[in-house]
């Protein structure tokens, strides 16, 4: 195993991904590769304002900055990304140089009661290589 990306939207459960991705890439002596997709949000008519699309990607860099900062990767070698669009693509379209996709079985937004949010559902079911769903404690 060479590569693994991993996806990061700031939730817990990504975090955990996140965790879960730095031990497998240790033990595997595998690159981790961070993925944060962002999009822009979505627009309703008659809002006024302009939106400054700077703002979102810089805050989706600190984001998964400080997400980062929070797992101790010491002895893995970390790259990271910052991607517009929709994170189910972007992971898909990343799998095809991965060996493995690691996602957090849910992230923000959604319901919370399903078993797998519509990101990791799309992954599991399009990626090119192998998945890793990391869940949160059962409540």
């Amino acid at each position: 195993m060479k590569r693994i990306i991993v996806g990061v939207d700031g939730s817990k459960l990504s975090q955990r991904a996140l965790e879960w991705a730095i031990a497998e890439a240790r033990l595997r002596g595998a690159r981790l590769h961070l993925i944060t997709a962002w999009d822009y949000p979505p627009v309703t008519a008659g809002m006024e304002g302009t939106l400054d699309v700077s703002e979102i990607e810089s805050g989706a860099k600190r984001l998964q900055a400080t997400v980062l900062e929070r797992c101790p990767h010491d002895e893995v070698e970390v790259t990271t990304e910052v991607a517009h669009g929709g994170a189910a693509r972007i992971l898909i379209d990343a799998s095809t140089n991965a060996d493995l996709v690691v996602v957090g079985s849910r992230g923000h937004g959604g319901f919370a009661g399903l078993l797998l949010g519509s990101v990791s559902n799309q992954v599991v079911h399009h990626a090119a290589c192998s998945v890793v769903v990391v869940r949160g404690p059962v409540r």
